[in-house]
């Protein structure tokens, strides 16, 4: 016995289809200003010479973590991305990851504050989050190559889409474990919501919020490999490219760079949560 099949796929792309057809002007515009953004980036970093960028970044890990093993891990790590000849790529990775963190925190981190406000709209949102963050990876690349075609514009694209759940779901909660005493003590002395939301929620939700970010920032480092498929280029071109050559070292290294980058950008940042949190 046979049962009819439903559409399911044309009727997604019939949409895919409406929105590529009707919204052109919205994804030129988000293409262009997104593009010129990254380029604007990323020859800002390529002015330094290497040793230099080092240095700073070094200075800058200091600054935020107060940790020597993390800076001297830095300095050793970033020294070694050198050595391999590996540095433009990595400027390119992190040019793209800090583009794709900035808008995913932008968009997820006001959502999750309207979440954790409404209850209505956090019982739409997080069935939709649970969609995102069980949907393999690979399919956020489908409707990136329509709206915006292969390039980097797509990647940052699939990469937001891809890690912006942590930074909603995170924040919502964050919000949501303040102490119920905390929050009726200040209305008890007249607080407004956005006085209660800006001067007692966000700073108490600030060590919940800021692990969302760090999730969102290693959910972005792991689809810019990804998105080397559809032209993201990078440390994930390299692999890529080692891949579709059969070059194991020159994959390997790569991959060694990606772990280096994805290292630091994590101890920086659980070591900032933890100073906020003291």
């Amino acid at each position: 016995m046979s049962i009819p099949r439903l559409p399911l796929g044309p009727a997604i792309e019939s949409v895919i289809d409406f929105l590529v057809d009707h919204f052109a002007f919205l994804t030129k515009a988000f293409s262009k200003v997104t593009g010129r953004g990254l380029e604007v980036l990323e020859a800002s970093f390529a002015l330094l010479p290497p040793w230099l960028f080092i240095l700073l970044a070094a200075g800058l890990v200091w600054l935020v973590s107060r940790s020597r093993g993390v800076t001297f891990f830095s300095l050793l790590g970033l020294g070694l991305i050198w050595n391999l000849g590996l540095w433009p790529a990595t400027l390119s990775t992190i040019a793209l990851v800090l583009a794709a963190t900035c808008l995913a925190i932008l968009i997820g981190v006001p959502l999750g504050i309207l979440a954790a406000m409404s209850r209505p709209l956090a019982r739409c949102i997080m069935p939709v989050l649970d969609v995102m963050q069980t949907m393999p990876a690979f399919v956020y690349l489908i409707p990136a190559i329509p709206f915006f075609g292969l390039g980097k514009v797509a990647a940052i694209f699939s990469t937001v889409i891809f890690s912006m759940p942590p930074a909603i779901r995170l924040t919502c909660l964050g919000i949501r474990q303040v102490p119920p005493e905390l929050t009726e003590c200040a209305e008890a002395f007249g607080s407004s919501r956005w006085q209660r939301l800006v001067k007692l929620e966000l700073p108490l939700a600030a060590p919940t919020i800021m692990a969302g970010v760090n999730q969102t920032i290693m959910l972005a480092l792991s689809m810019v490999v990804i998105a080397a498929m559809i032209g993201a280029k990078g440390l994930g071109g390299e692999v890529w490219k080692a891949i579709q050559r059969l070059q194991m070292g020159n994959g390997f290294e790569a991959g060694i760079g990606i772990v280096i980058v994805a290292i630091i950008l994590d101890r920086v940042l659980q070591k900032a949560g933890a100073r906020w949190r003291s």
